[in-house]
C-alpha cells in the first residue's frame, strides 16, 4: 500500500535524524569523560580512540531504543499536528491499523537491539576491560611519549622525553624526577637507550648526563656527571581478567544462575522487550491537539520511557539481591506496560467515536 510505504519512509526519516543527535550526544559526552581520564594520568592518550569504540557499542541498545520510541512519537505526532489523522479516522479506519506499519518497521530494530543487547554489549565491555588492563600492565618506558611528561605507575617517577631519535629505540634530551628516601633526584642526558639484563631485568640507559640529588627546602645538593647511568624499569605482573556478569556471555548468565548473573540477564532481555512495547505504546502516546501546546505529549512519552527504564532498573536490583524471582522480574515490568498499552487504545478507541457522535 502507497500509505505503508509513506509511514515507513517517514518513520525511518525520523529515526535517522534521532539517531544521529542521540550518537553525537552520546560520542561526545564519552569522549570528554575519556578525555578528562587521559588527561589526568589514568588513561593513556592512545587508547582513547578504542574505549569510544567499544563504549558506543556498548550504549547503541539504549540509543536505538530510545529512537525507535521517538521516532514512532514523532510520525504520528505530526499527522496529528497536520490534520492528517482527522481524514484517517474520517474513512473509517481505527487507531489500531497504525500498529502493522509500525510493527514492520520496528521488528527488525528490535532484533538488532536484541543482538547488540545479548552479545555485542557484553563483548564489549569485555574487551574495553582487558584493553585497559593491558594498558596498566605496560611498563613506564612502554608509557612515556615525546614532548609529555609522563608518572611512572608507582607514582615516584617523572619521565619527559623530547624526540626519538633512529630506529633502533633511542631518544634523546631525557629528563627524570625521582624520589627515594625522602630525597629528591633530577637526571638530565642527552640521549639514552634501553637494555635487557641476563636476568630479564630491563633498565633504560642514560648516556651523558648530570644527576641533581639533594632533599627540598634545604640548601645540601650533590652534583654528578656521568658518562653511563642505568636506571632500573618496573614491571607490573600480568593479572587475570576479573569478570563480572556485565561482562559475560549470555550462555554463561544461563549456565550460572547465580542472582547477579540473573540480574544482568533480566536487563539484557528487557532492553528488546522495552523496545517492542515502547514502539506501541508511542501510538496512543502521540495524540496532539492541533490548537494546543504542541510538546505536551513529547513531555508525558520522556516521562514514561523514564520510569519505563527505572522499573526495569529496580526489578534488576531487586533479582540481584534475592528480593524478587527471576521468573517474575523479567516479565512483571513488561507486562504491567502492556497491560497500560491496552489500556491507552481502548480508551482513544473509545474516546474518538465519542467525540464524533457529540459533534
Amino acid at each position: 500500500m502507497i500509505f505503508q510505504r509513506a509511514a515507513l519512509r517517514e518513520l525511518t526519516q525520523n529515526a535517522v535524524a534521532v539517531f544521529v543527535a542521540l550518537f553525537a550526544i552520546l560520542l561526545t559526552t564519552q569522549l570528554i569523560r575519556l578525555l578528562g581520564q587521559a588527561a589526568g594520568g589514568k588513561l593513556a592518550s592512545e587508547a582513547v580512540v578504542a574505549l569510544l569504540g567499544f563504549g558506543a557499542i556498548n550504549y547503541l541498545p539504549i540509543v536505538l531504543s530510545l529512537s525507535l520510541f521517538m521516532a514512532v512519537l514523532l510520525t504520528l505526532s505530526r499527522a496529528y499536528r497536520d490534520s492528517e489523522m482527522v481524514v484517517w479516522f474520517s474513512s473509517g479506519l481505527p487507531l489500531t491499523a497504525w500498529i502493522r506499519p509500525v510493527m514492520r518497521f520496528a521488528l527488525p530494530l528490535v532484533t538488532g537491539i536484541a543482538v547488540l543487547s545479548l552479545l555485542l554489549s557484553p563483548w564489549a565491555l569485555s574487551k574495553s576491560t582487558e584493553y585497559r588492563k593491558r594498558m596498566d600492565e605496560r611498563d613506564d618506558i612502554s608509557r612515556v611519549s615525546p614532548g609529555a611528561f609522563q608518572e611512572s605507575s608507582l607514582s615516584d617517577r617523572v619521565f619527559f622525553v623530547e624526540a626519538v631519535s633512529g630506529d633502533e629505540g633511542r631518544v634523546r634530551n631525557i629528563f627524570i624526577s625521582t624520589v627515594q628516601h625522602g630525597r629528591q633526584g633530577v637526571m638530565l642526558a642527552a640521549q639514552g637507550h634501553t637494555e635487557a639484563a641476563p636476568n630479564g631485568d630491563r633498565f633504560l640507559v642514560l648516556e651523558n648526563g648530570r644527576r641533581y640529588e639533594g632533599i627540598p627546602g634545604t640548601p645540601e645538593y650533590r652534583v654528578m656527571e656521568f658518562a653511563r647511568y642505568a636506571v632500573r624499569i618496573e614491571t607490573r605482573e600480568a593479572r587475570g581478567l576479573e569478570e563480572t556478569p556485565k561482562t559475560r556471555p549470555v550462555w554463561d548468565l544461563l549456565l550460572h544462575r547465580t542472582p547477579g548473573n540473573l540480574a544482568e540477564l533480566l536487563w539484557r532481555v528487557g532492553i528488546p522487550l522495552a523496545a517492542l512495547n515502547l514502539a506501541l505504546l508511542a501510538i496512543p502516546l502521540s495524540f496532539v491537539n492541533p490548537r494546543g501546546g504542541r510538546t505536551n505529549n513529547l513531555v508525558f512519552a520522556l516521562l514514561t520511557y523514564m520510569i519505563y527504564s527505572n522499573l526495569i532498573s529496580v526489578s534488576q536490583a531487586w533479582v540481584a539481591q534475592g528480593k524478587l524471582r527471576f521468573e517474575v522480574g523479567v516479565w512483571a515490568v513488561h507486562l504491567a506496560m502492556f497491560a497500560i498499552l491496552l489500556l491507552m487504545f481502548s480508551w482513544r478507541l473509545a474516546v474518538i467515536p465519542w467525540r464524533r457522535l457529540w459533534r
